[in-house]
């Protein structure tokens, strides 16, 4: 089924808070009819270090008890949450045949955590926990597992495929890999040195009270004009979305290093990213492929950050195609290999 649907397109009103809410509400009813008749939703809760995570199976409508299917992770980049990305991924990968599974990190949205907590490690923990959940449910073969991480979340999706050989092939798009490389290069040396300043502050607080001071969420991570747009129109009028962020975010972004951790990763890697990408640059993508081991895969997106990213979007199902190659020479693979070597014996 294919309904041409790029929301805002065609709808025009005026900018105000209710006209962003009717938008959304008339997106939202597309969205929910194509999906119903699309995949199979299956609401779960799992733990991760003690935090019951919030989340979603999706599963492929042709789906037949019994059967062992390929599954893959979309995983949320900053501020980002299941319904959104996550699901949107998981409709194009349930229709290739692929069960998903898409849940919210720890102190967002639905699931438990500490208010504002936003700490890449423990992003990483929830995903390898998550890893462990998928590979628990009966429609999942455990030995054909992938990762996608979308924008901050492809840092944290390199970084578990690293460490965690139950991950056969990750795919890490419009994202940065380098913490402090990204974080300096977004800001003026004053403002670097302000940013360094107050970091060193709340580590003494932390160290003294226990606590990290929540802060406003753009404040050390600041939004290029297209990417603010689209925020504004898709996201900020959604709940989970905007909430303060303790400053302890920032020191776990200054002391992610993704591009070291690569060379630790021997699965296959996919990186896409925006050629126009002012959030994330583009040399961000770039010096993870250089430093990563093959096989990989470098796709440069027509686009920037998110301005593709509508279903219908024809950026987005070129993305897509490109997702579905990659993940179908390794995962489906996978399986007729084993089928040909049963088939010998």
């Amino acid at each position: 089924m294919s309904l041409l649907f790029t929301p805002f397109s065609w709808f025009q009103c005026p900018n105000s808070k209710l006209a962003r809410c009717l938008q959304y509400l008339i997106m939202k009813a597309f969205k929910i009819v194509l999906e119903v008749m699309e995949m199979i939703e299956r609401h779960i809760e799992f733990y991760s270090e003690g935090y019951k995570l919030d989340g979603t199976v999706y599963l492929p409508d042709d789906y037949k008890k019994g059967e062992k299917r390929p599954a893959i992770i979309p995983n949320s980049g900053y501020q980002g949450f299941n319904e959104f990305y996550p699901k949107l991924f998981a409709r194009n990968l349930t229709a290739a045949g692929y069960v998903c599974l898409g849940f919210d990190y720890r102190s967002f949205a639905k699931s438990e955590g500490e208010e504002g907590r936003v700490i890449l490690d423990e992003q990483v923990e929830d995903i390898q926990n998550a890893i462990t959940f998928l590979s628990l449910q009966e429609e999942v073969d455990s030995d054909r597992i992938g990762l996608i991480g979308w924008g901050m979340g492809g840092s944290n999706v390199v970084r578990v495929a690293a460490r965690d050989n139950r991950v056969k092939a990750v795919a890490a798009l419009n994202g940065f890999y380098n913490g402090q490389r990204w974080l300096r290069s977004i800001h003026s040396y004053v403002e670097w040195n302000e940013i360094l300043k107050t970091v060193k502050k709340d580590r003494e607080q932390r160290v003294l009270t226990g606590k990290s001071q929540l802060a406003n969420t753009f404040i050390h991570y600041p939004l290029d004009p297209e990417t603010a747009d689209y925020v504004e129109k898709e996201l900020a009028i959604l709940s989970p979305f905007g909430k303060q962020t303790v400053l302890q975010f920032t020191d776990s972004i200054i002391s992610m290093n993704a591009e070291e951790e690569v060379k630790n990763v021997t699965v296959p890697l996919f990186i896409a990213h925006g050629k126009d990408n002012l959030l994330h640059p583009l040399d961000e993508a770039n010096g993870l492929y250089e430093a990563a081991n093959e096989p990989k895969e470098l796709y440069i997106i027509n686009g920037k950050h998110n301005d593709f990213m509508y279903h219908e979007h024809e950026v987005f199902q070129d993305l897509n195609e490109q997702l579905k190659a990659f993940f179908n020479g390794i995962l489906t693979k996978k399986e007729e290999d084993r089928k040909v070597t049963q088939l010998q014996r």
